[in-house]
């Protein structure tokens, strides 16, 4: 028995929507997601998407001056997934990396969000979900990325950031556009997560640009 299934049986939950998944009256993320509930819980995903992957995306060192001097910290950005549309991105810091991967973990797991795939590309009449159905949009920090339906057979034509957001949340086929300072990863992921998260919310171009 691995360290996780250990775990998840000896798991206390502390809240309902964690009650409900261990008695097994909620049995997909699916069904959490439309009746809107709360995720506090990591345990919760690791119960119901067991297959989930995730990815380091960026380490970086950040430093903070107090009274008994400077305080060195790690900072971690990862991307967690299953390759087939539920896609989390979260960062976390600590003095040790283990500790900054562990918090990073955690955060993108109770960040996890369902994404909408389909074939929204007019050059592509198929009906396989390997694309976006849309063009959606994201803005985080100075970076604004434009994810574009594209026929099977494109790829993913983005930086090296968005592609791996991309492909963790199942998405194979895409075009996209950004704006701003792309070399900050964490706003360039988050951005990335946040177009994402919109196929969800139909926000229509015209919404997006009154809220810049």
């Amino acid at each position: 028995m691995s360290y996780t299934q250990q775990s998840l049986e000896e798991w206390v939950p502390r809240t309902r929507v964690g009650k409900l998944v261990k008695e097994g009256k909620i049995t997909s993320l699916k069904e959490i997601f439309d009746r809107n509930l709360p995720i506090r819980e990591p345990e919760i995903i690791d119960y119901l998407l067991p297959d989930l992957k995730h990815e380091i995306l960026d380490i970086g060192i950040v430093q903070k001056m107090t009274d008994a001097g400077r305080i060195t910290r790690f900072r971690v950005v990862v991307v967690v997934g299953n390759f087939d549309g539920y896609v989390g991105v979260g960062h976390g810091k600590a003095r040790q990396l283990r500790f900054a991967i562990e918090k990073a973990l955690i955060n993108a797991k109770l960040n996890i969000i369902p994404v909408r795939r389909g074939c929204g590309s007019w050059e592509c009449s198929c009906s396989d979900p390997h694309s976006v159905p849309f063009v959606t949009m994201g803005k985080s920090g100075s970076v604004r990325v434009i994810i574009k339906p594209a026929p099977r057979g494109t790829g993913i034509v983005a930086g090296d950031v968005a592609k791996v957001v991309l492909r963790y949340a199942g998405i194979s086929d895409a075009w996209t556009q950004t704006f701003g300072e792309t070399r900050t990863t964490i706003n360039f992921a988050k951005a990335v997560y946040e177009a994402l998260r919109r196929t969800y919310n139909f926000v229509t171009p015209n919404d997006w640009l009154r809220q810049k």
